[in-house]
């Protein structure tokens, strides 16, 4: 093991993305579960704003 060189490090980029969408998918349905369908529709629309608007910074 001392002989070899390290290999590359994995690619988790495509588990993180997904277990980032399950995450924001229970999260969502928590909050509306507990506060109704109007609060977590105007929660995933503020995060969409968000992201588009990271998006187009950067």
């Amino acid at each position: 093991m001392r002989g070899k060189p390290p290999g590359r490090a994995p690619d988790y980029t495509t588990a993180a993305l997904t277990m980032l969408g399950v995450n924001l998918m229970w999260m969502l349905c928590a909050i509306w579960a507990l506060f109704g369908f109007g609060v977590a529709l105007i929660l995933a629309a503020v995060l969409n704003a968000g992201i588009t608007r990271l998006g187009k910074r950067t």
